[in-house]
């Protein structure tokens, strides 16, 4: 395993549903959401993630309801199942799509034992404001628990909207991780612009690992507007860092996947409509 990988792995160790769930977003889901139980497993293994446990992470993932399996001869093979589909969606709009308008909302829970509706609406970016009462800038996540929703619109007082956002989010959480996030990679970056070369199965384990980490980082930030972030915000930088390496990684990454990857129909395609879209998208943010 590469020196650079190596650190990235000790100082943030990847888990086999995680990283099948990255998988699938980043290489068998913009190419039709199937692929060969044997592809898991092989690009698993590169990051030292055993067979064993890329078998029971695929279990759990079907009983979650987010795989489908199906045989053919002696082999398996997972697809996504249509909720899954919409989850991947979205993420991948925050990956590869432009920034988001910020849509201010209030959520009010009205049912009994509201505290793990809350902490649902925290780990979507809310922020809490009261045992029921929270506020969020972005996409409202499906709740299970009844509630009021009110839409908001600011209409004065956006200098202070940065001390708001103090109080009520643990914004230094985010940077950090923003900063772990550009400290991790640019050292990968420092070698590919010094001259180094990756492999194409190298390249795809790569371009994986930025995803799983980048994914992880934006899913948990509040994404609140630019006007409510500290002017040293290292959100930026890390998107700019992302999209110059996925760029940077994925012609010899899809070369990989067209040459190794498989359904039960032949190999997946080194590209498709979605993945030159992502790329497209990624060359004009940069």
């Amino acid at each position: 395993m590469a020196a650079w990988l190596q650190d990235i792995l000790e100082e943030s160790p990847l888990k086999a549903a995680g990283f099948i769930v990255t998988i699938y977003g980043d290489v068998v889901e913009p190419r039709g959401g199937v692929v060969w139980t044997g592809n898991l497993i092989e690009t698993c293994a590169e990051v030292g993630i055993s067979e064993t446990l890329v078998r029971t992470a695929v279990s759990r993932l079907v009983a979650a309801g987010q795989l489908s399996g199906e045989r053919e001869g002696r082999r398996s093979f997972y697809r996504l199942a249509a909720p899954a589909r919409a989850e991947f969606a979205a993420a991948a709009r925050l990956l590869f799509g432009p920034p988001e308008e910020a849509d201010w909302h209030f959520v009010q829970l009205t049912g009994p034992a509201p505290e793990e509706a809350m902490q649902m609406l925290e780990r979507a970016g809310h922020a809490r404001l009261g045992p029921r009462l929270a506020v969020g800038a972005r996409a409202l996540p499906a709740l299970k628990q009844p509630a009021v929703v009110f839409r908001a619109e600011m209409v004065s007082g956006e200098r202070d909207l940065g001390a708001f956002a103090a109080d009520y989010w643990n914004l230094a959480e985010h940077a950090d991780a923003y900063r772990r996030f550009l400290g991790c990679f640019e050292r990968l970056a420092d070698l590919l612009a010094g001259g180094a070369r990756l492999g194409a199965a190298e390249s795809l384990v790569a371009r994986l690992v930025l995803v799983h980490r980048f994914r992880l980082v934006v899913l948990r930030d509040p994404r609140l507007p630019q006007t409510a972030l500290p002017a040293d915000w290292p959100g930026e930088a890390a998107r700019r860092l992302f999209s110059a390496l996925y760029l940077r990684l994925s012609p010899q990454a899809d070369r990989h996947v067209a040459r190794h990857f498989v359904t039960a129909d032949g190999p997946l395609p080194e590209a498709s409509e979605a993945t030159l879209r992502r790329l497209a998208l990624l060359a004009e943010l940069g």
